[in-house]
């Protein structure tokens, strides 16, 4: 009866009028399978941002995963609760039976646009953004998850210079069914080798897009000369990455040695765990926030005596 009425079928899930429950201020960002707004919330009086999935292609690739039960992005980002990951407080069903997330609502600026700017500000903070992303995917791998889409894009950077890695659509859990070959997916100049040739994957591609996310903070470029989607994919396969100090000479070594382990073909070559990196990183900015203080401390004791 309801879907002779209504021209589909009942929901098997309660539903949710987005437009009586939030007053929407204005579409913030677009994914491949979602439009985000700012809105706020009727019901708390907060300031959210609103994802409503497509349905139609939620579902494509979703069949991917036909009789695995894989969890929807709704419920995946409810189980992350991090510092550097957005913080999603609901999510539901709206009456056209597509999903949407309730997410706090950054205030700040997409890392590809600092990606693009190479200003200042993002030549005095990439490293720690740096930091604060590979502690984000490290939560994220702990929970039990495989990202899937790690790259500027899917960052957002906020005004307080926090990380917030903001989109959990392609996330799959990291157990033997969800590892088995087959599923590519991702966004082509971030994916890794075993991912593009339909191998068995693990959390290692998220270490390889994490490296060239951090090689592309340094040299404002990809680690590879491919402008369009398929010479990136073949690329990937078949030629070594440009080592990142050709194109910064001035990159501290050992930085530029921890990126470019990371764009590593082969996943036994390349980082096993992200925790590796985010050390070493650490390690990094001590030593060069040392090395600034004793600077300006010479450069003081230099003035006075004069």
């Amino acid at each position: 009866m309801f879907e002779k009425l209504f021209g589909k079928k009942k929901p098997a899930h309660e539903t949710t009028d987005i437009n009586r429950r939030f007053n929407l201020i204005g579409r913030v960002g677009q994914g491949s399978m979602s439009k985000v707004w700012k809105a706020v919330d009727l019901q708390s009086g907060r300031t959210v941002a609103l994802k409503v999935l497509d349905k139609e292609k939620t579902a494509r690739f979703e069949a991917r995963f036909q009789g695995l039960n894989k969890p929807s992005e709704g419920e995946v980002a409810m189980t992350l609760n991090h510092p550097h990951i957005v913080r999603t407080h609901e999510f539901g069903w709206t009456t056209d039976d597509e999903m949407f997330l309730v997410m706090e609502f950054v205030e700040g600026v997409g890392l590809s646009l600092l990606v693009d700017l190479q200003n200042d500000e993002m030549k005095r903070y990439r490293l720690r953004y740096m930091i604060q992303i590979g502690e984000a995917l490290n939560f994220f791998h702990a929970q039990n998850w495989i990202h899937r889409d790690i790259c500027p894009r899917n960052i957002m950077v906020s005004e307080e210079k926090c990380i917030k890695l903001i989109d959990f659509g392609l996330a799959v859990p990291n157990t033997p069914d969800f590892r088995k070959p087959g599923n590519r997916t991702g966004t082509a100049n971030y994916m890794a080798p075993e991912l593009i040739k339909r191998q068995p994957t693990d959390q290692r591609i998220d270490i390889f897009a994490y490296s060239v996310t951090c090689f592309e903070m340094y040299a404002r470029r990809c680690p590879w000369d491919a402008a369009l989607t398929i010479d990136a994919v073949l690329q990937h396969i078949n030629k070594p990455p440009v080592e990142i100090t050709s194109v910064v000479p001035k990159i501290d070594k050992q930085i530029g040695e921890t990126i470019m382990k990371g764009l590593q073909a082969r996943p036994d070559d390349r980082w096993q765990h992200v925790s590796e990196m985010v050390g070493i990183f650490r390690e990094a900015e001590a030593r060069l926030v040392r090395a600034a203080r004793e600077a300006a401390a010479r450069r003081a004791a230099r003035d006075t005596n004069r």
